[in-house]
């Protein structure tokens, strides 16, 4: 997908484009191609962004580490408004004080939109928190072992100490 310039969007027709995506994108993995449509439509101030697709992604279980496959659909919409002031040259301070104004996403009015970036985006804040491979996972099942077997052989020499000491303690 390539990146679209946003003063031609006002010469499109009803000011939108719409993007049929099939592809893979390079920076997140997915077992198939990213499906679905992304649209953009020009509002004068702001962009009107909107996406639904979908992809099958590989993750793994928080609770039992195996890996599972996740089917991660989005349909977002997001305003994103243009801001008619040029760049600023002026290196910004370390810290910044926020308004509820500035926690909101803006683009030059007279730069590019790149739809491969925002539904990266998208798709990343699909990702599911916590991660199940099913609802019922019991997690990871602990090996019991019959009293005094060594799980790992590399704690022999430990174990061989450990009954020497009890046996000369006992007096054996």
């Amino acid at each position: 997908m390539k990146a679209i310039h946003i003063p031609q969007l006002t010469q499109a027709t009803e000011q939108t484009e719409v993007i049929e995506v099939n592809e893979f994108l390079p920076s997140l993995e997915t077992l198939t191609p990213i499906q679905g449509q992304i649209r953009v439509n020009h509002q004068g101030n702001y962009l009107d962004v909107s996406a639904q697709a979908e992809t099958i992604i590989t993750l793994a279980c928080d609770r039992c580490l195996q890996q599972y496959n996740h089917r991660l659909t989005t349909n977002a919409s997001e305003i994103i408004w243009l801001d008619e002031a040029p760049p600023s040259t002026v290196p910004e301070p370390t810290e910044v004080e926020l308004t509820a104004e500035d926690l909101v996403e803006t683009l030059p009015a007279r730069g590019y939109f790149d739809p491969n970036v925002w539904l990266y985006e998208q798709l990343c804040l699909a990702i599911p928190q916590k991660q199940l491979c099913e609802q019922q996972c019991a997690g990871i099942k602990p090996v019991v072992e019959p009293e005094g077997a060594i799980l790992d052989r590399r704690w022999a020499a430990l174990a061989d100490l450990k009954q020497n000491e009890f046996q000369e303690h006992n007096g054996g």
